[in-house]
């Protein structure tokens, strides 16, 4: 008889991709409430850079055979996918420390919608994305005064979130497990160490700052990207594309409970739309994804 696996596995292989969403998602954002409470204390770019630092360690911590049998096109795609990932997280933390953290991932779903506007094959799949444009664009619709160079950082965190998309669904078809996630974004933190490292003194002499640091990346990519990569294997990218209109919906909610970031009516009709998207979206069955590994 086989052994059974875990309760975690059991759940991640049968879950829907829709259940799955949310709970990265949330993780994401806890992740990401966490790091807007330390700004204060911390510079973005460095909390951004502990960040990908305490990820790429907790999965590689859980992946022990990470070492073995990398091919040079391997390590090309996780590198590529890690470089993304580090900077979209830079991008982003510069950004949510100028923004509200539920109209700067609304902002930021441009790339997304970029992604499935390309990959987008159906007509009922077109106009669930119609419907979520619709609703992301209300979300977006923030009187951003100062905040222009806020917009260039999630306009930027954008272009790299497109990135990750394309290059994350490579790199999940892989068969390596979590274990490419942690290559990528080990690389990837060497990558913006220059960018990262130069501010990072106080942390270094705070055990509680380094401690919180390093959670944002455990709870924001090791397990939120964690997840991301199972469904990633298991539905086409056409449909991730969309079910991540989810997000800046998870994000507004927790953005008013973690940071009393309130909605306006108007913030909650644009999570309506979205919702109505995701509903609206087709169904579609996958021929040889590889099963989670």
């Amino acid at each position: 008889m086989a052994p059974s696996r875990p309760a975690v596995g059991r759940y991640l292989d049968t879950a829907t991709p829709e259940a799955l969403f949310v709970l990265s998602a949330l993780s994401q954002y806890v992740g990401a409430s966490i790091a807007v409470t330390l700004f204060d204390r911390v510079e973005p770019q460095t909390v951004a850079w502990f960040r990908v630092i305490g990820a790429a360690i907790a999965l590689l911590a859980v992946s022990p055979g990470f070492r073995r049998g990398w091919t040079r096109r391997q390590l090309a795609a996780a590198a590529i996918f890690g470089i993304a990932t580090a900077l979209m997280n830079l991008f982003f933390y510069l950004g949510i420390a100028r923004i509200d953290l539920g109209k700067s991932v609304a902002i930021e779903f441009i790339g997304p919608i970029a992604v499935a506007a390309v990959m987008t094959r159906t007509p009922r799949n077109a106009v669930a994305l119609l419907v979520a444009v619709a609703g992301v664009v209300t979300l977006g619709g923030v009187e951003l005064g100062e905040n222009t160079l806020g917009l260039v950082f999630i306009l930027a965190a954008s272009a790299m979130w497109a990135a990750y998309i394309v290059v994350g669904t490579r790199v999940a078809q892989l068969g390596r497990g979590v274990a490419g996630l942690g290559v990528g974004l080990a690389i990837g933190s060497v990558a913006i160490a220059p960018i990262g490292a130069p501010w990072s003194g106080p942390v270094w002499v705070s055990p509680t700052l380094l401690v919180l640091c390093l959670a944002t990346g455990v709870f924001s990519n090791a397990i939120g990207y964690g997840i991301d990569q199972y469904v990633m294997r298991r539905i086409p990218i056409r449909r991730f594309s969309v079910l991540l209109a989810l997000l800046p919906v998870t994000a507004v909610f927790v953005g008013w409970v973690a940071l009393d970031q309130r909605p306006s009516m108007l913030d909650l009709a644009g999570i309506g739309l979205v919702l109505v998207g995701v509903a609206l979206q087709a169904r579609e069955v996958v021929v040889g994804v590889p099963e989670p590994g």
